[in-house]
C-alpha cells in the first residue's frame, strides 16, 4: 500500500534585534497563551505570498515592530496537525517598534539580552537559529529584478522599450511590494524600458520613492555597448555596500547575468516577477544570495 502524502505548510519568521546595553543586542520573543511557550515571531505564507514578505507580516502582525530583513538563516520543520510545518527564518532589525496589541494567538512581546533570550526560548531549534543569526552580523541587501510578465512581442505593434506588462504582470508588480517592504527597499533602479519602470512602479507609489531609469540596462543598449551595464552595476554595487541603503534594481533576461557578475555574483536565471537577494557587507563581499520566485 502507498504511503499517504504528507501535507506540508510553509511559514516564515524573523530574529529580530535592536541595539541593546554594553553592546549586546537585544532580541525579539513573543509569548503564544495557547502553548504557553516562549518563541521567535513566526506564521504561515499566504497564497501568492513571497517568504520573506511573510516573515516581515507576521512578525508586525505579531509584535507590532516593523523590520528590514537580512539574512537567512536556518529552517525548522516540525510536525503539525498530520503534515509538517517548515519555517523559513530571516535575521532582521528593528525599522520601528510600533505597539504591540496582545491577542489570543500572542499575548506578550517582550526584548531580551541574547543570552536570556537562548535561556526564554522554549525550543531548542530555535535556540540554535538564535545563535546563527547572532553570529551572522548585518548585511545591506541588494535586490536585482527581473521585470514582471510583459505582453508578447507579437502582440505589440510599438516600439519594443514602450511594450508594457500584462494583465498577469501588473498582478506580479503589486505583489513585489511586501516583498520590497520586507527589505527596507530605500532606491529604485531600473531599465528605461516601460516594462521594468512598471515592475517597481506600485512599491515606488506605496513606498514614495522615485524611480532611476538607466539606459545602459536596456536590452537595446546592452546589446550595443554590454560594457555600460557592468560599469553600471559595478559602481552601483559598490555604492548600496558603502551607503548601506538597500537597493532595488529592474532589468531584463538577457541583460540579467551580466548585472549580476557585475555585482560579483553568480549568474543565476529568473523567470518574470523573481527577484535575487544579494546580502552585502560594507566592504562589498557577498555574505548570502537568496532567490524569491513569484507564486503566480
Amino acid at each position: 500500500m502507498a504511503a499517504s502524502k504528507v501535507r506540508r505548510i510553509s511559514g516564515a519568521g524573523t530574529v529580530t534585534f535592536r541595539p541593546g546595553t554594553n553592546g549586546v543586542p537585544d532580541v525579539l520573543l513573543v509569548h503564544r497563551p495557547r502553548y504557553d511557550d516562549w518563541s521567535l515571531p513566526k506564521g504561515k505564507v499566504d497564497a501568492d505570498e513571497y517568504l520573506a514578505g511573510c516573515a516581515a507580516r507576521e512578525t508586525w502582525e505579531e509584535t507590532g515592530a516593523r523590520v528590514r530583513l537580512g539574512v537567512p538563516v536556518d529552517r525548522i520543520a516540525y510536525p503539525v496537525g498530520g503534515g509538517v510545518k517548515q519555517v523559513s527564518y530571516w535575521r532582521a532589525r528593528v525599522a520601528d517598534e510600533g505597539r504591540h496589541q496582545p491577542g489570543s494567538e500572542v499575548d506578550e512581546a517582550a526584548w531580551f539580552s541574547v543570552p536570556r533570550a537562548l535561556r526564554q526560548l522554549t525550543y531548542v531549534d530555535e535556540r540554535a537559529v538564535l545563535q546563527q543569526a547572532v553570529n551572522l552580523g548585518d548585511s545591506v541587501p541588494l535586490l536585482i529584478v527581473r521585470h514582471a510578465k510583459a505582453m508578447l512581442r507579437a502582440h505589440w505593434s510599438g516600439r519594443d522599450q514602450a511594450r508594457p506588462l500584462d494583465g498577469r504582470g501588473r498582478r506580479q508588480a503589486r505583489l513585489l511590494v511586501p516583498l520590497l517592504e520586507a527589505y527596507g527597499i530605500e532606491r529604485l533602479v531600473s531599465s528605461s524600458s516601460v516594462r521594468c519602470t512598471k515592475t517597481l512602479q506600485p512599491f515606488a507609489k506605496s513606498a514614495k520613492l522615485d524611480v532611476e531609469t538607466w539606459n545602459a540596462l536596456t536590452e537595446e543598449q546592452a546589446k550595443a555597448d554590454p560594457s555600460a551595464a557592468v560599469t553600471m552595476m559595478r559602481r552601483l554595487t559598490a555604492a548600496i555596500a558603502a551607503s548601506g541603503v538597500p537597493t532595488a534594481v529592474c532589468g531584463h533576461r538577457p541583460v540579467l547575468p551580466a548585472m549580476m557578475e557585475a555585482a560579483g555574483l553568480v549568474a543565476k536565471p529568473l523567470q518574470p516577477g523573481a527577484a535575487l537577494v544579494a546580502h552585502l557587507r560594507p566592504d562589498g563581499e557577498v555574505l548570502a544570495v537568496e532567490v524569491h520566485k513569484p507564486r503566480i
